[in-house]
């Protein structure tokens, strides 16, 4: 490989079909339609060598203040020769100012670390049939007129605006919602997403509440492939283990530039992320 026969370019939609392939290749399970949804959002590079894409990453901001990192792969057969660290300062770039946030794996971690990423957690990854669980009867599918309460509590929960990001969602996923007094008080989300579904996020004010959602969910996918991602600290792993939804890896959480500090009085937190790439 020479300087001469690598390009980076603005990735595009006619880049999609390559980066689904790309993706395969190193064991995602991500469809067109998930990078569809991912590009959309995002503003992202890749790397191409005689025309073929061979690498990629997007940044997706939140809002003038945040961003997540995603989708960073590198062909097998040119990694070691910089192009992952390339492709990390062009979407630093573009995200400016903002705190950036990523989900890494261990191999990823050095280069990261280099770039000013410190370790703040864990992510861990739980998939299998969807059991047949009861639904609680205080969880109902959400309603058109929700959307503008579910865009607030994300932000209350997630700490950054990412209505943009939720609106994209609106179209694709399905909500159930937790009111009180007629008023949404916590929702969850369900989408196709690769091998079969995905549940996130899941905004709640405890954990018991958390679990009754994605119960619901569960209850009305039941023999779907469903995953779920969560931070480890929410403490819904073991729990989604017992609900048949096995323990098969996941990431650590990474962010850039000096750390928040916390809000423990914060009324919903997020119990299960839209994905590992989006948080």
């Amino acid at each position: 490989m020479t300087a001469e026969r690598v390009t980076l370019k603005t990735m595009t939609a006619e880049h999609l079909s390559d980066a689904v392939e790309l993706s395969r290749h190193v064991g995602w399970p991500h469809s067109r339609e998930d990078w569809e949804l991912m590009q959309s959002l995002s503003q992202g590079v890749v790397v191409q060598e005689e025309g073929r894409v061979v690498g990629t990453i997007l940044m997706t901001p939140y809002g003038d203040n945040a961003a997540t990192v995603n989708m960073v792969i590198v062909d097998a057969a040119l990694r070691g020769r910089g192009l992952g660290r390339r492709l990390m300062e062009e979407a630093l770039a573009k995200a400016g100012g903002r705190a950036c946030y990523l989900v890494a794996t261990q191999e990823g971690l050095p280069l990261y670390e280099k770039l000013g990423f410190i370790a703040t957690g864990k992510i861990v990854q739980h998939q299998g049939l969807a059991p047949s669980v009861d639904a609680p009867a205080h969880v109902s599918w959400g309603e058109p007129g929700d959307h503008a309460r579910l865009v607030a509590l994300d932000r209350t929960a997630f700490g950054h605006d990412r209505s943009a990001l939720m609106s994209s969602l609106r179209e694709r996923a399905k909500f159930a919602v937790v009111r009180d007094q007629g008023d949404v008080q916590a929702f969850a989300a369900i989408r196709r997403f690769g091998r079969g579904l995905v549940i996130g996020p899941v905004v709640a004010r405890k954990l018991h509440e958390a679990r009754c959602l994605i119960d619901f969910l569960l209850a009305n996918s039941a023999g779907e492939f469903v995953r779920i991602d969560t931070d480890e600290t929410t403490d819904l792993g073991e729990w989604l283990t017992r609900r048949g939804l096995a323990h098969v890896g996941g990431g650590i959480t990474m962010r850039r530039t000096a750390g928040e500090p916390k809000d423990e009085t914060k009324p919903h937190r997020t119990y299960a992320l839209v994905s590992q790439a989006l948080r």
